[in-house]
């Protein structure tokens, strides 16, 4: 039976409550490539699996994939909505806790993609195997496609908990299934890595650079381990990775988001961008967060190409700054934000006061990691699509700080502080060990973590499973809420000038968080509905 694969992968992607048919309707075409023609040659096998990457990390994914991890940002103490000068209602649900399954703002679309994209790894793994293509080839093709599935299931199960189990290619009579537990999820994962680990290369040179090896499954593997709490094998894989890939800290904390370090020498994994007029290969995250309003104005030689102007959502809090300050972290802090009439960060000469319009920005900030320089803007056609600069999807800091999480649940805290110091010294910072005891130490490695992985889309997962040893409760308990220290920051001793002055968006963010509801988002009610109720709720919602 011939199954035309695009019309597969729409019709497995739309949900589960397709079942009116016993299958696809089937019809002789020609010029169509389909599921028996299809995976004939190492082109058709290669591109098809180097989509998978662009599907399931960001690249060309605006509205499901980045406009989502911003709002994930947004739900945390790290970033405000920001942009307070056009409609908000696509990041307002998740960020002011006011969601529900029938008003999700822009998460509404993720559940429904992520699917999408599991399916097409689905056919990739299915079908491969019988592709006339070298053994060698064969075998490392399906493994990143089991990384791919894998990442695509850890975004689900991050996101709402668990969900339905699709393992294999299904037929429309199929396609009604129900949830699974989040631990059956995570046991797929792992299960998926594990294999993938077998399959894929140890590094790829050239083009290559960007698709799953080795380390970077077993670095994927530490970070579903520590989200589980499963210690023994976060610290192991973390510190597999750590001792085998060949990575190491970049000199320059700066560099790690830097147009002329794509794939540097920190990078385990990262999502591949290009400068190409006419294609949409660009970062969208330097438009999506980028200043709104901006102005160049103050600095003679510049003209119109120098403005970039971008969409001003995500913006940091002066929290977050507060936090670097604490620790007279200079060098992260002007690396992780820009503050509004300040030099940004390494690029001083040509954007010595950068402005934008404080009208439209709540905190005065914008992410300073995601900016595009004066002197790549200049050769670009159009910025906002061909922002040349690659996003690390896993980096070798996150995997000292997992080891160092892990080390001190295993009762090794000289080694969790070995760890921790390790990084604060790549930014010229004292070292904590012997300064810290008993439950502090935990307390700053998790600190470690905000500062390092600021906007890197793990802090609303790592607030969530945070349990914070003085309350007993998760972390993001203690922030939001009517009483979380976060909303009474802002609400009760804040004097920031800009957050203080622009109430556009209001300032008690969080305060409508119930931990009871809130450690998972709601499933899309659009999706239930094609389920025929078979896909239920979560609890509260």
């Amino acid at each position: 039976m011939k199954k035309n694969i695009f019309t597969f992968i729409l019709i497995a992607s739309l949900g589960w409550g397709m079942t009116s048919c016993e299958d696809f309707i089937t019809h002789e075409k020609r010029g169509v490539q389909d599921l028996d023609n299809y995976f004939q040659t190492d082109t058709e096998c290669h591109d098809f699996v180097i989509d998978l990457y662009k599907r399931a990390l960001l690249n060309n994914d605006w509205e499901p994939i980045a406009h989502t991890r911003v709002t994930n940002e947004t739900a945390t103490d790290d970033a405000w909505m920001g942009n307070t000068g056009q409609d908000a209602s696509g990041f307002e649900p998740a960020a002011m806790y006011t969601l529900t399954p029938n008003r999700m703002g822009y998460l509404t679309e993720l559940y429904k993609t992520r699917y999408q994209n599991i399916m097409s790894c689905n056919i990739a793994i299915e079908s491969l195997p019988e592709a006339p293509i070298s053994e060698e080839k064969k075998k490392c093709y399906i493994g990143e496609a089991l990384f791919c599935r894998a990442y695509n299931y850890l975004d689900l199960v991050c996101n709402f908990g668990g969900v339905p189990k699709v393992d294999r290619m299904l037929a429309s009579s199929e396609m009604n299934l129900g949830r699974v537990s989040k631990e059956e999820i995570y046991a797929f994962i792992e299960d998926d890595l594990r294999k993938a680990i077998q399959m894929v290369n140890t590094t790829y040179e050239g083009d290559g650079k960007g698709r799953a090896t080795v380390w970077s499954c077993t670095a994927l593997l530490a970070r579903v381990s520590l989200f589980q709490s499963k210690w023994k094998e976060a610290h192991h894989y973390a510190d597999t990775t750590i001792v085998n890939s060949g990575c190491k800290l970049e000199p320059n904390f700066l560099d790690i988001w830097s147009v002329k370090n794509h794939n540097g020498v920190e990078s385990l994994i990262e999502v591949q961008t290009k400068a190409e007029t006419g294609k949409i290969l660009g970062n969208p995250l330097s438009t999506l967060c980028g200043g709104r309003g901006e102005s160049l104005e103050d600095f003679p030689s510049h003209d119109a190409k120098d403005i970039m102007d971008g969409w001003g959502w995500g913006t940091p809090t002066s929290d977050l700054e507060n936090c670097y300050i604490s620790e007279k972290d200079e060098i992260r802090r002007r690396s992780t934000i820009t503050v509004c009439g300040d030099p940004v960060y390494g690029d001083d000469v040509l954007n010595p006061t950068y402005t934008f319009d404080l009208k439209q920005n709540k905190s005065g900030r914008v992410i300073r990691k995601f900016y595009i320089p004066i002197e790549t803007r200049r050769i670009l056609e159009n910025p906002r699509y061909e922002a040349p600069l690659n996003t690390p999807i896993i980096r070798l800091a996150e995997m000292y700080l997992t080891r160092a999480e892990a080390a001190y649940h295993l009762g090794d805290t000289d080694a969790a502080m070995n760890d921790v110091d390790f990084i604060r010294a790549r930014v010229n910072l004292e070292p904590k060990k012997g300064r810290v005891s008993g439950t502090q130490i935990l307390y700053a490695i998790w600190k470690e973590r905000r500062m390092e992985l600021a906007f890197e889309g793990l802090r609303l997962f790592d607030i969530r499973r945070q349990i914070d040893p003085a309350t007993n409760q998760p972390v993001i308990a203690g922030l939001f809420g009517p009483n979380g220290s976060f909303v009474r920051y802002n609400t009760e001793i804040s004097t920031d000038k800009f957050e203080t002055t622009n109430l556009k968006e209001l300032q008690n963010k969080g305060s409508n968080f119930d931990v009871n509801k809130h450690m998972v988002w709601p499933i899309p009610q659009s999706e239930i509905d094609r389920s025929f109720g078979v896909v239920t709720q979560n609890p509260n919602y």
